[in-house]
């Protein structure tokens, strides 16, 4: 007598998590890529002297860059707007200290002259931004 031997089909319980690890990588590495690249900020090239440095977080920054271009916390503003955008994001945020962000290529009189409307504006304690290190 012969016996058969009965093939019993079990079934798989366990995930393949083989694809999951690989999409979990790529994406990883493209956020990795990606992510330097989403905090840049407005290209500057700030004069260098020796300063201490201090908190930017509740300052008002106001940016000059080489090609004629007026920026109020990263927000391009047109010339023209300039001196009114600079007033109201200055009382709304309750009068916070102003930083002057101007490339070293600008004209000396064009750093002046915002200086001037800023004072105009009624802002008093305003601070030039510098790059740290010894100057040039």
């Amino acid at each position: 007598m012969v016996f058969m031997r009965k093939k019993t089909r079990q079934i798989l319980s366990d995930i393949n998590v083989t694809n999951l690890v690989d999409v979990t990588l790529v994406l990883l590495i493209i956020f990795m890529i990606t992510a330097p690249l989403l905090q840049r900020g407005i290209e500057v090239q700030l004069p260098r002297a020796q300063a201490e440095n201090i908190s930017k977080q509740d300052a008002l920054i106001v940016t000059l860059t080489k090609d004629g271009g007026f920026f109020l916390n990263d927000d391009a503003v047109a010339d023209a707007d300039f001196d009114r955008t600079l007033v109201r994001l200055f009382e709304t945020a309750g009068k916070p200290p102003v930083l002057l962000r101007a490339d070293t290529e600008i004209p000396y009189g064009r750093v002046v002259t915002c200086m001037e409307r800023m004072k105009r504006a009624g802002i008093v304690n305003l601070g030039l931004v510098v790059e740290s290190g010894e100057a040039r």
